[in-house]
Parts: structure tokens; sequence; C-alpha cells
């Protein structure tokens, strides 16, 4: 009797620990994987500029841009004195859709192919949704969308792919209005009056995806360089970023913030889409949508 009591207490305090053990997953020591960072505990205070403004570039590893003679501005951007240059940056996946949604919303919302999701709009927590419940603004602003809120899979050089906040239009929970996507014509020449934030996607021939890294980073340059000036005196921010690589560089892709509350240098610390999604909400106090909530703040390159 004594014999099975104990057997039975054995089972019982295995069982007890494995449980336990499932339970502390998210205690498990950072393996350094990419897009696998551990939550910031920092309580380091972040600026809170008065515009942030992303421009997503297309499938070209770190490499491949940065030292590269037909990427002069992109490369000058990086070692501008206002400028903080992220050398081990990563996306998350392939290909490009999730990437983008992971960077909007901290998740694939399991999307995993560049179609149209059978499952939109969403519901779920995203950055738009995020910054309206907290009384700032949002846009997406598009090169050649045909018209306000058009959601439609392309048009011309289009691709609703790349347009991750087009998944969250509507009425109903976490939605946002039709009339924050936007086609590119509609980005102000008068900066005050952009957003709190604004996604700003070239098209596929302008966004390196079917283009030449030339024309994409003449395009940023011809259409975004007037921002960036005006931001270094206007508290604003400037964010540069690609979805992910061309499948040959490990996912390590260029990410640069530009503007005045920004240190100057080159930063090797490890980030991914959900370093720079935990980042901007944890600016403007927002709440952590998907993988961002154990994604630490980019802390380290501010004055």
């Amino acid at each position: 009797m004594k014999s099975i009591l104990y057997k039975s207490l054995c089972i019982l305090s295995v069982s007890a620990l494995f449980i336990e053990g499932c339970n502390k997953e998210q205690d498990l020591p950072n393996l350094n994987i990419p897009g696998k960072p551990s939550r910031n505990s920092s309580t380091t205070a972040l600026p809170k500029p008065d515009h942030v403004v992303i421009v997503i570039e297309e499938n070209k590893g770190y490499s491949q841009i940065i030292g590269s003679t037909n990427a002069p501005y992109i490369n000058s951007l990086s070692k501008n004195s206002y400028s903080a240059n992220f050398t081990n940056s990563y996306a998350i996946t392939h290909p490009s859709q999730p990437n983008y949604l992971d960077l909007y919303s901290g998740s694939n919302q399991g999307v995993t192919t560049d179609n149209n999701p059978s499952n939109d709009p969403f519901t779920t927590a995203n950055l738009g949704r995020q910054l309206f419940n907290a009384g700032k603004s949002y846009k997406t602003y598009s090169e050649s969308l045909p018209s306000v809120g058009y959601n439609g899979d392309t048009y011309g050089a289009y691709a609703r792919k790349h347009n991750p906040a087009a998944n969250w239009m509507g009425t109903g929970i976490n939605q946002i209005s039709p009339s924050t996507n936007q086609p590119f014509t509609a980005f102000p020449t008068d900066f005050t009056k952009l957003p709190t934030v604004s996604f700003v996607m070239p098209n596929q021939n302008n966004d390196m995806h079917d283009g030449l890294i030339s024309t994409g980073d003449s395009w940023v340059k011809n259409h975004l360089d007037k921002y960036v000036q005006w931001a270094k005196t206007h508290n604003s921010l400037f964010i540069l970023t690609f979805d992910e690589d061309d499948k040959n560089h490990n996912n390590h892709i260029v990410t640069i913030f530009c503007g005045p509350m920004v240190k100057n240098g080159q930063y090797s610390t490890q980030i991914t889409h959900y370093n720079v999604l935990s980042t901007i909400e944890d600016m403007y106090g927002l709440p952590y949508a998907g993988n961002a909530s154990s994604a630490k703040a980019i802390t380290y390159c501010w004055k």
C-alpha cells in the first residue's frame, strides 16, 4: 500500500512540474533568433514625435543596399548626423505580405501568402486603431492607389499585399475607416497636416520589387527628402525599412531612423519589425499589438 501511494505521489509531482514548465515557456532564455526578442523591462522615456512617416521598400538584403553605389541617397541617410542605422535588423518571414502585417499589427494574422486574405477585414489589434483610440491619427499613402478606400488586389503597379491597414477597413471591432487608405497624391505638402503616424508605400516599380535599386533610391529622395529635412526642425521622425530580403541574405534588411531626437550612430543590437512596432507604441503610450508585446522597444538611439 505504501509503495502504491509513493508511486502515485511521484507521478503527481512529475505531472505538476511538467505543467508548470509548460506554463513558464515565456521564461525560457532568449536564443537570439530573429523575430524572437524578449520584452523590454526598461522605463526609459521615449520621445513623442509630432509625426512619424514610415516608408517600406522591397525585397533587398542589407548588403545589397548599404555600401552600394546604386543607393546613394539611402547610404547618405544611413550616415546622416540625425540618423540611427540598425546594422542587425531582420524581417520576420517570407513572402512580403506577412511582414507588412507583422510591422503593422505584430502578427501575420495567419496569412502566409501574398493572396488577399479570405478572412478580412480583421478585428484584431493594430497600430491604426490603437492610435485613434488614443486620440491620435493614422493614414496609409500608397502610390498608384486609384481612389480613397480602394480595396482591390492590384491597380497598375499598386499591390494590396503591400498595404496592411487595408485589411482592417470597416466599422467593426478594431477596424478603421476606408478614408485612412489614401493615394500617395494625397500626401500633404504642408507636413503639419500629416497624421501622427503614416505608412508610405511606393508602387512596385518604385519600391525595388520590380524596378531597380537605383530607381527605388531616387524615388525616396525625390518624394520624401523634403519631409526628412523638415522633420529635423519640427520634432518629427522618418523611418525607412524593407519588408524582407531577396531570400539570399538571412532576411537581414535595412532599417534607418532619422530625426532631431535621434542619437546618430550605427547600432548593432538585433531588431525586427516587432521592435519597430513596439517602439512606436511606446512613444504614444499605446497598448501592444500581437508579438510587439514581447519585443523590446528601441530605447538606446535617442538623445
